[in-house]
C-alpha cells in the first residue's frame, strides 16, 4: 500500500523523518511518496489546493495531509474514505475535503481508537503520534471503520474557496499561492479568462494594492521575453501569472489571499 504525505513541515527540521520512522516501525513495506513538505507554515487553503491538484497523479491509497495549525485545540483528527478507494487522514480543518469531495465521500471517522495511535499522544505532534500511526495502519489493510466513531460529512470543517468576480473589462481575481518559482496561481481557469475576453496575446494590466503592471496572455514561457510579465495555464489549468526568467510573487510582493485586478487593455497581438 502506498502512504501519499504532504504538510508545512519543511525539510530543516527532524518532523518529516520521524514521522517516516514512524510509519516504518508500523507498516514496513508501505511506500511513503512525498509529494511535498513545502507548504507554507500554518497556510491550510494552499496545503488543500495542492493535495487536491496533486491526486489524480498519485496511486490510490492513503493520503496523509498535516497543516495544522489547531493542533491540540478543539479541532478533530479524521479519517475520511472516497468512492475511489483512497482514504484521507488528517486535520478536521478543511484540509482535506477539496481532495476527498473529487470522488465524494463515503465514510468519514474521527480519530478516537488508541490502538492506531501511539502511547503517549504530544499536544503539539499530532502528525508523529496520531496521523502517520493511523495512516501506516490503514497501509497494513485496517479497515477505516475501526479507527473510531462515524461524523457527519456535512459537519467537517470547510474551506472558503474565493470565486472571481467579473465586470465589464475585469476579473477580480484571488492569488491561491506561490511556487518555489515565484509564480503566482490565481482562483482562475481558462475557461474563466476566455469569459472575459483572455486569450493568448491579450494585454492586460495587473492592479495589486494600487500599483499596476502590465502583462499578456502567453501559452508558454518561450512566448516572452526575459523579464516579460506574463498570465498564463499552469500545469494544472489554473491561471498563472510568472516573470519569464524572474520572480513574479517578489515583484508583485505575494502572497495568499491577496486580490488581483485583471483588466483587459486590447485584443490579442501576434506571438512569437
Amino acid at each position: 500500500m502506498v502512504i501519499c504525505f504532504l504538510t508545512d513541515f519543511g525539510l530543516q527540521d527532524d518532523f518529516v523523518g520521524t514521522c517516516h520512522g514512524v510509519i516504518a516501525r508500523i507498516a514496513p513495506d508501505a511506500r511513503v511518496i512525498d509529494v511535498t513538505h513545502g507548504i507554507p507554515p500554518t497556510q491550510v487553503l494552499q496545503g488543500a489546493l495542492v493535495l487536491s491538484s496533486t491526486l489524480p497523479y498519485m496511486p490510490v491509497g492513503v493520503h496523509l495531509a498535516v497543516v495544522d495549525p489547531g493542533v491540540g485545540g478543539s479541532r478533530r483528527p479524521l479519517a475520511i474514505a472516497d468512492g475511489d478507494g483512497r482514504v484521507f487522514v488528517g486535520p478536521d480543518n478543511g484540509l482535506l475535503l477539496p481532495a476527498a469531495e473529487r470522488a465524494g465521500i463515503t465514510e468519514v471517522r474521527e480519530l478516537a481508537n488508541p490502538r492506531y495511535a501511539l502511547e503517549t499522544i504530544s499536544r503539539t505532534f499530532h502528525g508523529r503520534d496520531l496521523f502517520a500511526p493511523a495512516a501506516a495502519h490503514l497501509a497494513n489493510g485496517v479497515n477505516v471503520n475501526e479507527l473510531g466513531p462515524p461524523l457527519d460529512p456535512d459537519a467537517l470543517v470547510r474551506l472558503d474557496l474565493p470565486r472571481p468576480a467579473f465586470s465589464d473589462d475585469r476579473i477580480d481575481a484571488t492569488m491561491l499561492y506561490v511556487d518555489s518559482f515565484g509564480n503566482i496561481a490565481l482562483n482562475l481557469t481558462r475557461d474563466d479568462a476566455e469569459r472575459a475576453g483572455i486569450v493568448p496575446g491579450t494585454r492586460v494590466e495587473l492592479e495589486l494594492a494600487g500599483e499596476r503592471y502590465y502583462a499578456v496572455m502567453a501559452r508558454t514561457f518561450a512566448d516572452a521575453r526575459p523579464g516579460d510579465v506574463i498570465l498564463y495555464e499552469d500545469s494544472y489549468r489554473n491561471m498563472s501569472v510568472a516573470i519569464n526568467r524572474g520572480n513574479a510573487a517578489s515583484m508583485l510582493h505575494a502572497s495568499p489571499g491577496r486580490p488581483l485586478r485583471i483588466r483587459v487593455l486590447g485584443p490579442a497581438a501576434a506571438l512569437r
